[in-house]
């Protein structure tokens, strides 16, 4: 039997209720002949006339109450048959492999075009965990984090959207992180932004997915202008936004696969303007740690408040040390300073003595997709397991940043360099073009360090305590 069939059979009167109906109807021609009669011929006439009214009345009450008790009343049940299951799919059954996907497509800005695209999902069994709406002067970018079954194929899932009405569709694997609804996302990315200089780039990236980003200075090492001038308010074009600087450079974001909408620019507008108003700041945190000799040293992040002492350090070092970590003329050491300490190009490590003394320096470049590791130890203070210890560290704040690689260009003959990369205990590349070495380590999962104010032993590049 069919569900319309069952309704019409539910709803079909009850022979019981026709006969009470009748019942009550000769019920009250019964009354209504006896109090005739007796108005007519006997002495009480008003006093039945009234008792017959009282009586009609309650036969009323009576005949409503029951017809809204049997209309109410839900339909019998059979308990020999099974419960006709819903239209469409049905749900995934517990313990079925799902997958995660972050999805974007383009649809018409016209009623009823979102709940095809929804239609369609389901009869792909695809459950819609969020949705994001972009709009557009012609259309609607949709956004959604969606949940399907393992065994549903992207392409076929991208001809199920198309066949919906979608144009335009992106899709890409997501994870666990990706299911915090946006206004969540968006608190998070601007409480690390007002933490840390050096977070935007990174918040800018989980917000927009895969998307190149540089940081362009304002002049070069020599003086000569770099950074285009960009109005205030921003420049968003297809596949490209640009924003001003607070320290005088340009901010470009490009992103090939998949073109910016109006709500996306507002997003990173808002983050770059925070950016801006707070300044330049770091997070004060400090470890000890102790040498194997019994020193104590300092490790914390730097900026570009410790341009002095970073220049000191560099009048300490030789110029073979300045050589292997620069690549180039000695003379122009110096004018790096200001762009490797500056947080909004990355993060810097410095390396305290007890005395206040800054030793060593140790730098994680953003580098458009890439990212770049970078030591500088002052001979003095050198095969004491500094640099392998800053190295550690550096790559630890890559992988909580979900860097899947950093590079270290180095001269083939810096063997301490290739050594402490190589107690990384991570996948390494080497690639050696003209006497210059690539080294490239992927850190993904690998655990960054916690001490906060504690003292640890270290071990020197010899792996002797």
């Amino acid at each position: 039997m069919t569900e319309a069939s069952s309704d019409r059979s539910a709803r079909r009167p009850h022979w019981r209720r026709g006969l009470v109906e009748l019942a009550a109807l000769c019920t009250t021609v019964a009354l209504t002949d006896a109090v005739a009669h007796s108005v007519t011929h006997g002495p009480s006439g008003p006093v039945l006339l009234c008792s017959a009214v009282v009586a009609l009345l309650a036969t009323a009450v009576f005949h409503v109450w029951w017809s809204r008790r049997h209309e109410n009343a839900p339909p019998p049940t059979d308990t020999g048959a099974t419960a006709p299951s819903p239209a469409g799919p049905a749900p995934h059954a517990a313990g079925q492999e799902t997958t995660l996907w972050r999805m974007r497509t383009t649809v018409r800005d016209e009623p009823g075009s979102l709940a095809a695209l929804c239609t369609a999902l389901a009869g792909q069994r695809v459950d819609i965990l969020s949705l994001q709406t972009h709009p557009l002067s012609d259309g609607t970018v949709d956004e959604f984090l969606l949940r399907a079954p393992g065994s549903l194929q992207p392409d076929e899932l991208t001809r199920t959207v198309a066949g919906a009405g979608g144009v335009q569709s992106w899709l890409e694997r997501a994870d666990a992180h990706d299911l915090v609804d946006a206004p969540t996302r968006m608190l998070g990315m601007a409480t690390r932004t007002a933490l840390d200089s050096a977070e935007l780039p990174l918040a800018l990236r989980q917000l927009l997915g895969r998307c190149t980003i540089h940081s362009v200075p304002a002049r070069s090492l020599h003086g000569r202008p770099l950074a285009e001038q960009v109005p205030t308010e921003g420049v968003l074009e297809e596949h490209r936004m640009k924003f001003r600087d607070p320290s005088g450079g340009s901010l470009t974001i490009e992103r090939p696969q998949l073109p910016f909408t109006p709500t996306e620019f507002a997003r990173v507008r808002a983050l770059v303007d925070l950016d801006a108003r707070l300044g330049q700041r770091v997070p004060p945190r400090r470890d000890v740690l102790t040498l194997p000799e019994g020193n104590e040293i300092t490790i914390r992040r730097a900026d570009t408040s410790d341009l002095a002492a970073a220049r000191e350090m560099h009048d300490r070092c030789s110029p073979q040390t300045l050589g292997l970590r620069y690549h180039g003329p000695v003379g122009d050491a110096d004018r790096y300073l200001g762009h490797l300490l500056s947080p909004r190009f990355g993060r810097t490590l410095a390396v305290e003595t007890a005395s206040g003394r800054l030793v060593a320096l140790g730098h994680l470049l953003w580098d458009g997709d890439e990212t770049e590791v970078a030591l500088l130890v002052e001979d003095a203070w050198q095969q004491r397991g500094i640099g392998a210890e800053l190295l550690r560290r550096l790559a630890g704040m890559a992988a909580e940043t979900g860097c899947e690689s950093v590079y270290a260009i180095t001269q083939a003959s810096n063997t301490g360099m290739v050594a402490a990369m190589r107690g990384l205990g991570l996948p390494l590349d080497y690639q050696i073009e003209e006497g210059t070495l690539v080294i490239t380590a992927r850190p993904a999962g690998l655990p960054a360090r916690r001490e906060s104010r504690e003292t640890v032993r270290i071990q020197d590049a010899t792996g002797r305590r």
